[in-house]
């Protein structure tokens, strides 16, 4: 099969007290999972579509044969931004950003304060599944948005730099319905590295400095 379930980048139990150890083994290893089968199901009839990377998928979205779209949309889109999920993230991690990161959030919200409360009311506010976003948007400005479902920043020709999980398999077991308790502690494991590296990557490959705008 052309995609395989990725290791998850440290132990379930890695991310205590804030993520429990059981929703990431149930998370990774049933609901990541499943991605990836439907998403090999689904290409099974598209040899030419194989060999793509899955973020090669999402960004091709418009060109993909039509019978083919929605298991991409959903499928591809969960694989890949499960896969994303997890690398922002990490142990001993959270805080607050310094360097680079610290710098652009600054410049595009005033500081660390005001864009913790914009990304915090995407996600607690979002109605049903989906996801919390701060993406480098197409027009070259910095973003907060929220997708729903399985929907990706990619298809829509952003570039994702933060994203949150905010269906209910990402938080139930340990907060139930009390989503804005497991925003709040999801703050404590955030991966300030990773997103001051993919914020100096997406600034490279838009060829420019990032420009900056409030949440729409």
């Amino acid at each position: 099969m052309p995609h395989a379930l990725p290791p998850l980048p440290y132990a379930f139990d890695a991310l205590e007290p804030y993520i429990d150890r059981q929703t990431m083994e149930i998370h990774h290893g049933k609901h990541h999972q499943a991605y990836i089968t439907n998403l090999n199901k689904a290409l099974e009839g598209h040899p030419a579509l194989q060999g793509k990377s899955q973020e090669e998928l999402l960004r091709g979205f418009a060109g993909l044969p039509t019978d083919v779209q929605t298991a991409v949309r959903n499928q591809c889109g969960g694989a890949w931004n499960h896969a994303f999920f997890w690398k922002s993230m990490g142990p001993g991690k959270g805080g607050e950003p310094t360097g680079h990161a610290a710098d652009v959030l600054k410049a595009a919200f005033g500081g660390f304060a005001p864009f913790r409360d914009r990304f915090t009311l995407a996600a607690t506010s979002h109605f049903g599944s989906g996801w919390a976003w701060l993406v480098l948007a197409r027009n070259g400005r910095l973003e907060i948005l929220s997708t729903p479902n399985q929907d990706t920043p990619l298809i829509e020709g952003h570039t994702p730099i933060l994203g949150l999980d905010v269906w209910e398999h990402a938080y139930y077991l340990k907060y139930q319905n009390r989503r804005p308790e497991y925003v709040n502690a999801w703050w404590n494991v955030v991966d300030w590295d990773a997103v001051g590296r993919r914020l100096a990557e997406a600034g490279r490959q838009a060829g420019q400095a990032i420009e900056t705008v409030g949440a729409r």
